[in-house]
């Protein structure tokens, strides 16, 4: 996703050169945006609090992931991981802040992603659509085009994203976009169907565009935010080479990403259904 980017999902962290885009895509690809502003609200993780220290973010590092690959004809449209559960929430909305692009300020947040009834076809695979916008201060600053599938085993592949910068209402650029099978990218995962402490995947492979990968830091999540009390999540921990970015999210059963944490500032899930 671009980079920086949340959501029921959140495609990998969006990146500053898709905005200049969000998420921040958030942005990562967010979703990340996979950004918004993250609240002092208590999270107790494997018996410890839900927090995350500067040092932590500094080991990030860029090392190759490799991954098994997967085959369109094992793969479905139909998206209901337990983390990602396309099929059954089809709209998340989440509120917060990050930094400017310019300066130390910091801006309000708002992401909306809602789950498409259309399908597509991308290099082969079967995938379900998510309309992506983000707005900064009010203003929508990208809209994006996810693309998701799922295999056989369960996991959840992240197939490419369609990208929109805007600027004062109009489209400005295409930054971090990327399709499976265009320019060599191929498809990542983005969940696996039992995600461990520990693992790492890569969700993003689009070579010198998008390479997004995530690390299971914790599982047996507790977390709060204003659409209510979850248990039974894990906290990801997702680095962006390319930006040299790393941030920090939490995902819960049946509902998905609830929680993403910004080096400055983040966000969190204020309502879904």
């Amino acid at each position: 996703m671009a980079s920086g980017s949340a959501r029921c999902i959140a495609p990998p962290s969006r990146r500053s050169d898709s905005r200049s885009p969000t998420t921040t895509r958030s942005r990562v690809r967010a979703w990340s945006a996979v950004g918004l502003a993250f609240f002092a609200v208590a999270a107790a993780a494997c018996g410890g609090e839900d927090s995350s220290s500067s040092d932590e973010q500094a080991q990030s590092t860029t090392t190759t992931v490799t991954q098994a690959e997967v085959a369109p004809a094992d793969c479905s449209a139909k998206v209901d991981n337990r983390f990602v559960p396309l099929t059954s929430v089809k709209l998340s909305i989440f509120r917060g802040s990050e930094r400017a692009d310019e300066g130390d300020e910091m801006v309000a947040t708002r992401v909306e992603q809602r789950v498409q009834e259309k399908t597509a076809t991308i290099a082969g695979f079967p995938v379900r659509v998510v309309q992506v916008k983000d707005f900064e201060g009010g203003e929508l600053v990208e809209q994006t085009l996810d693309y998701y599938t799922q295999c056989g085993d369960g996991s959840v592949w992240y197939v490419g994203e369609k990208v929109n910068d805007i600027e004062e209402g109009k489209v400005v650029s295409h930054g971090g976009q990327w399709l499976a099978g265009v320019g060599g990218a191929k498809a990542g995962l983005f969940m696996p169907a039992e995600p461990k402490v520990d693992e790492t995947f890569q969700q993003e492979r689009a070579p010198g565009v998008a390479e997004d990968r995530s690390t299971v830091v914790a599982d047996d999540v507790e977390t709060t935010t204003p659409a209510g009390k979850f248990t039974g999540c894990i906290r990801t921990k997702d680095f962006a080479p390319i930006d040299n970015t790393t941030e920090f999210k939490i995902y819960c059963p049946d509902v998905g990403l609830v929680r993403e944490e910004l080096t400055a500032g983040g966000s969190e899930l204020v309502r879904y259904e």
